[in-house]
């Protein structure tokens, strides 16, 4: 593990801005089925949302409220993925806690929230607490040590791989609307 400075503090992560296009990219969902982004576009827009992991209950609520209604996406001719930093076993805990019916893939080696410009590693107090009262097992979670999380942001993508909409604020408790994903996908 490198030491702090070799990683992003949450004021530094701006997140893609409307109007950037996004690259491709590909992860595993708790199945070792590959999902790629140019692939689940060609089928429409993608709702791509990332969450802390299945130890959060910010993150667990904004699944509850999506899974509630994620079918109006669909509806609209859309799709939703999430993506987080937590492997497999982690992820089926969400899974559990949610009733999420919508793919949730594993972000290996931080390589998406990096490419969207999410990741940040939070303070030594906030990982001790993280780790300790809410057992969120950060080192054993994720595909190394470091600690480091995604700002749980939400960002709409076109069939043209552009982001059209996005919500990203570095507060944690501060989440994506449904409302709000709904009227920007008309």
């Amino acid at each position: 593990m490198g030491t702090n400075k070799n990683y992003k503090s949450v004021n530094q992560a701006k997140g893609l801005k409307v109007g950037v296009s996004v690259s491709d990219f590909s992860a595993k969902d708790i199945f070792d089925k590959t999902y790629t982004l140019s692939t689940a576009l060609k089928n429409g827009n993608v709702v791509l949302i990332f969450i802390r992991g299945q130890w959060c209950p910010f993150c667990n609520k904004h699944l509850k409220e999506l899974q509630g209604q994620f079918h109006k996406i669909y509806e609209k001719g859309a799709s939703v993925v999430v993506i987080t930093p937590e492997k497999s076993e982690f992820i089926k805990k969400t899974i559990e806690k949610t009733g999420a019916e919508f793919t949730i893939l594993y972000d290996e080696n931080y390589k998406i929230a990096k490419a969207f410009d999410v990741l940040f590693l939070p303070n030594k107090m906030m990982r001790v607490m993280y780790n300790t009262v809410l057992g969120a097992k950060l080192k054993e979670s994720h595909s190394d040590d470091s600690e480091q999380l995604p700002i749980p942001a939400t960002f709409i993508i076109s069939k043209e791989m552009k982001i059209i909409w996005r919500h990203f604020d570095p507060d944690y408790k501060q989440r994506s609307k449904m409302a709000n994903i709904l009227s920007k996908l008309d």
